[in-house]
C-alpha cells in the first residue's frame, strides 16, 4: 500500500496542469492540502527507507521552488516532484489559485525554447507537400539556387548565408514525415518580429494562447505564427507575404503559409462558437462559472460539442443534470473530498422521484461522478495517451441496409439495389488508425454516406482496465477512508463514464482526425495538380487549330492566331461518309493560315479523331506543311462555353465552337484560359465531392491567385477574368481597371493604378508588384485616347482624388516591368547608382555582370546593410534587374507533347519501356498518358525515392501533372481496359 500511495502521489505531481488547479473542489487527490494525508503518510513511512528520502528533499526545498516556477509538465524524476509535496503547509485553496494565475502569466510572457521544442516533437503533421519552387525557371539565367518561393532563385551566390537547406537524408517515403518549416534557424540567425498590434488572445477571449496552440498544430515557431497572424489581420495576401515579406515568415512557401492561415481560422471559429454558446446558455440561465471555464478551455469543435451537448435545445436532460437538479452534486463531491462523513441514507426522500430509495441516490451520485470524469481535462489526456500506446483499429463491413436491398424483391418494387461491388475492398476491411491510407479513409466515408458500409472504431479492452485502475487509485481517489459501498459507487461511475461517455468521444475523435487529415491531403493533391496544370509552359508564336471531337454533331474547329485571336471556325464530319471531302477542307484551312499544329480535346471521339489526323500526317497529306498534333485535357470546356464569361467574350458564336476555341487556347496560354473555369471542373485530383467544399474552394482559389500573381499580368492587355485573380484585386476592382483602361487608354506606370476608383492604398500595395507595364504593349495599344490628359482630368471629377494627382507621374518607369515592388524603387535606384548601372540596361548581360561582381565582392548582407534594407529585399531587386525583358517563370516548365504517330493498347506487352506524361495524380498513385488512348496507373508503392530526382524526394507523392516519365509496362488488362505501370525514372 505504501508503494502504491507513493506512486500515486508522484504520478499526480507529474501530470498536474494549471487548468486542473482551477477546480480544487472537483479534484479528488490534492497533494497541496491533505490534512488527513499528513499523519497517514508519516505513520506509513516509519521504519522505511522513504523517510530518509523525504528529509533529504525537505533540505532542498528552496532550490526546488526556483526550478518549479515555470511549472513545465516535463519533470519526471522523483527528486524534482517530491519537494512539491513538501510544500503542503503553505498551499491553502485561495492562495493556490492566485499562485497558479501568476504562473500562467509568467508562462505567457516567457516564450521558452524548451516549450517550443516539446510542441514540435508532439505535433505530427501530414506528409510534406510540394512547395512552389521556381528552381527550374531560373536555371538558365542563374548559376546558384536562391530562396524565393514562387519567384525563383536569383543569380547571387550569397543567398546560402540567408537560407539553410534541410538535409535530405531524413526522408521517409512510407511514413508521413513531420513538417519542418525551417523555423529552428531564423534568417540572419534571429527571429524577425513585427511591431506589436492588437492581441489575438484578447480578441478571442479564450483560456489558451492562440499563438502557442497555432504553433503546436502547425509545427511552426511561435514568432513566425505571430507574424503571420498579424500580417493576415492587416489584410495582406499570401502571394504578397511570400514574395515581399520573406524575413517575417522565415522563407515559408505559399502552401505552408496557407496551412497556418487555415489552422488560425479554425481556432477563430472555435472561439467564436464558444462565445456564441456562452451567450446562449447565459440567456437560458444555465451558465455557471465552471461551465464557462470548460467552454473557454475547448480547443476544437469536437471538444465544444462534447461540453455543449447536454445543454442543446431539443435534447433530453442528461442523467447528470437530472441528478444535479435533485441536489446530489454535493453528495458526489463529499464522496471524493470527505467520504468518511457521507451518509447516503440522509439523502433519501420517499416522495421524490430519483431519491426514493438508496439505489436511486447511489445511481444519481454515480452519474454525476461519471459526467465529471468525462469532462475532466486530465482524465481525457490520460486516456488518450493510453490509446496512443495501443493498437486502435477501424473496420468496415457491409451494412444491414445494403444486405437487405440485395435480397430478391417483388416485381412491383422497382427500386435499384446499391452497387456493393464498387466497395468490394472495404466489405470486410480492418486496419490500424495509425497505418490507414488517406484514400482508404475517404473511400470508407463515401461508402458509409451511401449506407453501403458500416464503420466502427475498436479500442482494445486493456485500455479500459488500465483507465479504471488509474481513475480509482490516482485521479479520482477519495481523500480519506471510503466504505466499500462508496468505493463500489466510484468503480461503477468510472466504468459507466468510460463506456457511455468517453469511448464514443474517443471514437468520434479518431474518425474526425482521420477524415480531417485525409481531406487536407486530398486538397493538397488538388493544389499540386492545379498548380502544375496552370504553370504549363505556354506555346507562343504559332498558329493553332483547336479541335473539339465528336461523332453525330461533327468535330468543331477553331483556328487561332499566335495572340489567341479567332481566325476561323468551322464544323467537319470526320467519322462518317465524305471523309475525303472533309480532309480537303482541313488541308485548305491549314495552308491558308499556315497552321502547323493541331490541338485535339480528349473527350468523345478523341481516339478516332487522333487516328484520322495521324493517318493524314503519315501519308504527307499536308505537305509542304510539317504538321504535328497533341492531346489536351478538355475538362470544363463545355461548362465554360455556356458561362457568362464566354458569352461576353464571344457573344455571336455557337457554344460548341467556343469549346474548340477554349481547347486551343489551353495550349497557347494555359494559365490565362484555365482561370476562366471553376478549378473543380478542370479534372484534377480525386474524391473532390467527399472533402470539405469550403476548404477545397479556399485552397484552389488561393492557388489560382498565387500562380497568376507570381507569373504576373500585363495590365494593359490581360482580360478582366485573369485580372480579378491578382493578389489584392477582385471582380469589382478588375472591372474598374478595365473601365479606366477603356476610357483613358493604357497605363503608363504602376502609380496610375491609384487613380482607379475603388483601388485604395492597401489594394495598391498588394497588387502593384504583380502588375507589369510592358512598353511594347503601351506603344502598340492604339491611338484611342490621350492617357496624359485623361489622367489629369480624372481626379477633377472627385475632390477626394485631387491630392493624389500632384504626386502621380505620367512618365513610364522601366522598373514597372520587373518583379520589384514600388516600395523598393528608391533602394533599387541607390543600388544601381552604387554599381554604376542605369535603368536603360535592365536585363542586359552588362548589367547582370556588374550586379554579380558587386554581390560577389561585397556580399549580399553587407550590401543590404549599406542600403539600409534586408537581404531578402535586395535579393528580389537583384532578380528584377537581371531578368531579361519579358521573362516568364513558366518558360522551363513542362509543355504539351506533340506527335505524328499513334500506338494502340493492343501493341503493349509486359516489360515494354515507354515515355509518357503524368496526366493526373491521386492519393493512391499517378495516371500517365503513354499515347494509347488510355492512361496507365503507377501505384504509389512503385514511386520510391531512389527513382526520383533529389529535389522531389521530400514530397508526399513526388509526381504531378505535366511531368515526363519513363515507365515499364507491368500488366495490360484489355477486358477491363486497364494498364499497370512501374516508374523507371523522371525525365528532365
Amino acid at each position: 500500500m505504501l508503494r502504491r500511495a507513493r506512486a500515486a502521489k508522484v504520478y499526480k505531481e507529474e501530470t498536474s496542469t494549471d487548468e486542473d488547479s482551477d477546480e480544487p473542489s472537483v479534484r479528488p487527490v490534492d497533494i497541496d492540502e491533505p490534512e488527513e494525508w499528513v499523519p497517514e503518510v508519516k505513520d506509513k513511512s516509519k521504519g522505511t527507507r522513504g523517510r530518509k528520502t523525504k528529509d533529504e528533499t525537505a533540505e532542498k526545498k528552496p532550490t526546488v521552488r526556483r526550478t518549479a516556477k515555470p511549472k513545465e509538465p516535463k519533470p519526471k524524476e522523483p527528486k524534482e516532484t517530491k519537494p512539491k509535496a513538501a510544500r503542503k503547509p503553505r498551499a491553502p485553496k485561495a492562495p493556490k489559485v492566485k499562485e497558479d494565475v501568476n504562473k500562467e502569466k509568467e508562462e505567457h510572457k516567457s516564450d521558452g525554447k524548451v516549450e517550443q521544442m516539446e510542441s514540435l516533437q508532439e505535433v505530427r503533421v501530414k506528409e510534406e507537400r510540394l512547395s512552389f519552387s521556381m528552381d527550374k525557371a531560373f536555371s538558365n539565367i542563374s548559376t546558384t539556387a536562391g530562396d524565393m518561393p514562387g519567384e525563383g532563385p536569383s543569380s547571387s551566390k550569397q543567398l546560402s548565408k540567408v537560407k539553410k537547406e534541410e538535409p535530405e537524408d531524413d526522408f521517409n517515403f512510407d511514413e508521413p514525415v513531420q513538417k519542418k518549416q525551417k523555423t529552428m534557424s531564423a534568417p540572419q540567425g534571429r527571429p524577425v518580429k513585427l511591431k506589436a498590434g492588437n492581441s489575438l488572445r484578447d480578441d478571442l477571449q479564450m483560456n489558451w494562447d492562440p499563438i502557442q496552440v497555432l504553433a503546436e498544430k502547425t509545427g511552426v515557431d511561435q514568432w513566425v505564427c505571430r507574424n503571420i497572424s498579424q500580417l493576415l489581420q492587416e489584410e495582406n495576401t499570401i502571394p504578397f507575404m511570400v514574395r515581399y515579406r520573406k524575413e517575417l515568415i522565415n522563407h515559408m512557401d505559399a502552401d505552408a503559409v496557407r496551412d497556418v492561415q487555415l489552422a488560425l481560422e479554425e481556432l477563430c471559429t472555435v472561439a467564436k462558437k464558444s462565445q456564441s454558446i456562452t451567450q446562449t446558455l447565459k440567456k437560458e440561465g444555465v451558465l455557471t462559472s465552471e461551465l464557462e471555464r470548460d467552454l473557454k478551455n475547448c480547443r476544437s469543435a469536437d471538444e465544444l460539442d462534447h461540453v455543449y451537448a447536454p445543454y442543446k435545445k431539443g435534447s433530453k436532460l442528461s442523467k447528470a443534470r437530472r441528478a444535479k437538479e435533485l441536489g446530489l452534486e454535493s453528495a458526489a463531491l463529499a464522496l471524493l473530498q470527505s467520504p468518511q462523513t457521507l451518509q447516503l441514507h440522509s439523502w433519501i426522500k420517499p416522495d421524490t422521484k430519483g431519491l426514493s430509495t438508496l439505489e436511486e441516490v447511489a445511481t444519481g451520485v454515480e452519474q454525476i461522478l461519471a459526467d465529471m470524469m468525462a469532462k475532466d481535462g486530465e482524465t481525457l489526456t490520460y486516456v488518450r495517451s493510453v490509446c496512443d500506446r495501443s493498437d486502435v483499429t477501424i473496420q468496415s463491413t457491409v451494412s444491414k441496409t445494403a444486405l437487405k436491398e440485395q435480397q430478391p424483391k417483388p416485381a412491383d418494387q422497382k427500386s435499384k439495389p446499391k452497387d456493393i461491388s464498387k466497395f468490394s475492398l472495404y466489405c470486410d476491411f480492418k486496419c490500424s488508425v495509425k497505418r490507414i491510407q488517406h484514400h482508404q479513409t475517404l473511400a470508407i466515408n463515401r461508402g458509409e454516406n451511401l449506407k453501403i458500409l458500416s464503420v466502427k472504431v475498436t479500442i482494445p479492452d486493456w485500455v479500459k482496465t488500465d483507465f479504471c485502475r488509474w481513475c480509482v487509485n490516482v485521479r479520482w481517489r477519495p481523500q480519506g477512508f471510503a466504505r466499500p459501498e462508496l468505493m463500489k459507487i466510484l468503480n461503477s461511475a468510472v466504468e459507466d463514464s468510460y463506456k457511455r461517455l468517453i469511448t464514443p468521444l474517443l471514437c468520434r475523435g479518431y474518425r474526425t482526425k482521420l477524415t480531417t487529415n485525409a481531406e487536407k491531403e486530398s486538397v493538397a493533391m488538388f493544389v499540386r495538380n492545379l498548380r502544375q496544370r496552370l504553370l504549363m509552359c505556354p506555346i507562343r508564336g504559332r498558329v493553332l487549330m483547336g479541335v473539339d471531337p465528336g461523332y453525330r454533331h461533327g468535330c468543331k474547329l477553331a483556328v487561332l492566331s499566335p495572340t489567341s485571336q479567332i481566325l476561323h471556325t468551322d464544323v467537319v464530319y470526320l467519322h462518317g461518309q465524305g471523309r475525303n471531302r472533309e480532309a480537303d477542307k482541313l488541308r485548305h484551312l491549314m495552308l491558308k493560315h499556315s497552321c502547323h499544329t493541331v490541338v485535339i480535346g480528349n473527350g468523345t471521339a478523341c481516339r478516332e479523331t487522333e487516328a484520322f489526323f495521324a493517318d493524314l500526317i503519315k501519308s504527307g497529306f499536308f505537305k509542304p506543311l510539317d504538321v504535328s498534333y497533341c492531346i489536351t485535357n478538355e475538362a470544363g470546356a463545355s461548362i465554360y462555353s455556356v458561362s457568362p464569361e464566354a458569352v461576353k467574350e464571344m457573344p455571336d458564336m455557337d457554344p460548341n465552337l467556343r469549346s474548340a476555341v477554349s481547347i486551343g487556347r489551353r495550349v497557347q496560354d494555359p494559365l490565362a484560359e484555365l482561370v476562366k473555369i471553376d478549378p473543380k471542373h478542370i479534372g484534377i485530383g480525386t474524391y473532390q465531392h467527399d472533402v470539405s467544399q469550403s476548404l477545397l474552394r479556399a485552397a484552389l482559389d488561393g492557388v489560382v491567385q498565387e500562380c497568376v500573381s507570381f507569373v504576373g499580368v500585363d495590365i494593359n492587355i490581360c482580360s478582366e477574368t485573369l485580372m480579378r485573380h491578382v493578389a489584392g484585386l477582385n471582380a469589382g476592382r478588375a472591372k474598374s481597371i478595365a473601365e479606366w483602361r477603356e476610357t483613358n487608354g493604357p497605363f503608363l506606370n504602376r502609380e496610375q493604378l491609384k487613380l482607379v476608383k475603388g483601388l485604395g492604398p492597401k489594394s495598391f500595395q498588394q497588387c502593384a508588384g504583380f502588375v507589369r507595364i510592358n512598353p511594347e504593349t503601351v506603344n502598340s495599344y492604339g491611338s484611342g485616347g490621350n492617357p496624359d490628359s485623361a489622367a489629369a482630368e480624372k481626379p477633377t471629377a472627385k475632390k477626394s482624388r485631387t491630392k493624389t494627382t500632384g504626386s502621380i507621374c505620367n512618365q513610364p518607369n522601366p522598373l514597372d516591368q520587373t518583379c520589384i515592388h514600388p516600395e523598393s524603387y528608391s533602394i533599387a535606384m541607390r543600388f544601381l547608382s552604387q554599381i554604376g548601372g542605369g535603368l536603360n540596361q535592365l536585363g542586359s548581360p552588362e548589367l547582370r555582370q556588374q550586379v554579380e561582381s558587386s554581390v560577389k565582392s561585397s556580399g549580399l548582407e553587407a550590401l543590404a546593410q549599406s542600403l539600409n534594407t534586408s537581404p531578402e529585399t535586395l535579393q528580389l531587386i537583384v532578380d528584377g534587374l537581371t531578368q531579361p525583358p519579358g521573362f516568364d517563370i513558366r518558360q522551363d516548365f513542362e509543355q504539351a507533347d506533340f506527335k505524328r504517330g499513334i500506338v494502340s493498347m493492343s501493341d503493349l506487352h509486359q516489360g515494354m519501356l515507354l515515355t509518357g506524361r503524368v496526366e493526373n495524380t491521386a492519393l493512391f498513385g499517378a495516371f500517365v498518358d503513354i499515347g494509347v488512348g488510355r492512361s496507365g496507373l503507377i501505384p504509389k508503392r512503385f514511386i520510391t525515392p531512389d527513382k526520383l530526382p533529389a529535389d522531389q524526394r521530400r514530397r508526399s507523392l513526388a509526381l504531378g501533372p505535366g511531368e515526363r516519365v519513363e515507365v515499364r509496362v507491368l500488366d495490360v488488362d484489355l477486358q477491363r481496359n486497364r494498364i499497370s505501370l512501374d516508374l523507371v525514372r523522371v525525365l528532365r
